[in-house]
This record gives structure tokens, sequence and C-alpha cells, in this order.
């Protein structure tokens, strides 16, 4: 009985704050690419905590352990990871005002239609979570697929809800440009009659 740990004598459990931006301690975050974007949330989140990791006598109390040599070495290397970040950044942003969504209805015989989004993912939206709300939205039923050529995934929605699939998207995704959205009407060949 005595080798039991008794409610007195167990710790309680420490409170690690966690970056809002790279998911790491705020102690890791210069490690990462996005050392700016971070340092900004510590501002914005924990001003105390970042006033102690990113004062002046913290960096140069750690910058006093190191030769002359590797100071230079990790001023250089924190320039390029800064150029490196904003550089990724800027590719980041031209990328998603290049990027389209189309919304593209099929038809599939007759009088029966489905209509598919592809795109979203360029614009950080989670594809699984979107179609569950298009779902419960338009009551039909919806999911992620595999696009035809294979090159990504993309939203299946059963029914012609195009138009009404562009105005959600304006409505409750402001991220995605109204520019950026493409309607495709897409209409199976019919088959020829032979003489």
């Amino acid at each position: 009985m005595t080798d039991t740990a008794t409610a007195t004598d167990a710790r309680p459990p420490k409170h690690v704050v966690y970056c809002g931006v790279c998911t790491l301690p705020p102690e890791y975050c210069e490690y990462g690419g996005t050392t700016k974007k971070c340092s900004e949330w510590l501002v914005a989140n924990h001003p105390d905590l970042h006033s102690h990791l990113y004062s002046e006598d913290a960096a140069t109390k750690g910058m006093s352990n190191l030769s002359l040599d590797a100071q230079k070495r990790a001023e250089k290397d924190a320039q390029k990871k800064a150029a490196k970040a904003e550089a990724a950044e800027a590719r980041e942003k031209t990328q998603r005002a290049a990027s389209k969504v189309y919304i593209k209805r099929v038809e599939r015989n007759k009088r029966k239609y489905v209509t598919e989004v592809s795109g979203l993912e360029a614009f950080g939206l989670d594809l699984k979570k979107i179609a569950k709300e298009f779902g419960k939205k338009f009551a039909t039923g919806s999911s992620v697929t595999k696009n035809a050529g294979g090159t990504g995934d993309e939203i299946t929605v059963q029914g012609d809800v195009s138009d009404d699939i562009f105005d959600w998207l304006q409505e409750h995704h402001a991220e995605v440009p109204e520019d950026n959205i493409e309607l495709i009407e897409d209409k199976k060949k019919k088959a020829s009659a032979g003489p």
C-alpha cells in the first residue's frame, strides 16, 4: 500500500503555452520558418512571455556563449530564414490570387445533375467540413471525391445547386474572391443516330 501514490503526492499538471501560428511552444518558434508571425502572435496574446523570450537581455545572453564566427553565422541564418519566410508568404499570396474555384454542373442522365466544386483547397479550406455543410444546407448528398484527372480532390453535391453554392461561398468564405469563382455547365453529348 505504501508504493501507491496518494492524491496529496500528485503534482498538478503544468500549463504549457502553444503558439497559435506554428503550434510549438514559444521557446521553439525561432527554429521554424514563421518567426516573424509567431512573434507578432505572442505580442498580441502573451506580451509578458514575449518580453521574457525576445528581450535584449535574452538575446545577448544566448549570443554570449557563442564564438564570434558562430554569432555571424547565426545572424546570417536568421536573415536567410526571414527571407525564405517572406518569399514563401509572397509566393502563397500570388498562388492564391491565381487560383480558381470551379463550380461545374454535370448532367448525369436526362434531368439529373451533379454539382462538382474544385479548387477550394488552394484557399486553405477543409473540404470534408465544407462538404458536410453543403449536405446540411442544400439537403442533398455531398462528399469529397478524387478529380477525374486524379490531380486532387473535389466536392460532389447531388443536384443542380451551382448558383446556390456560388452565393453560399460568397456569404460564408470571404477569403475566396468573387473573381476567382467560375461557373461551368457540362452537358453529356448525345450519341448521334446512325443512318
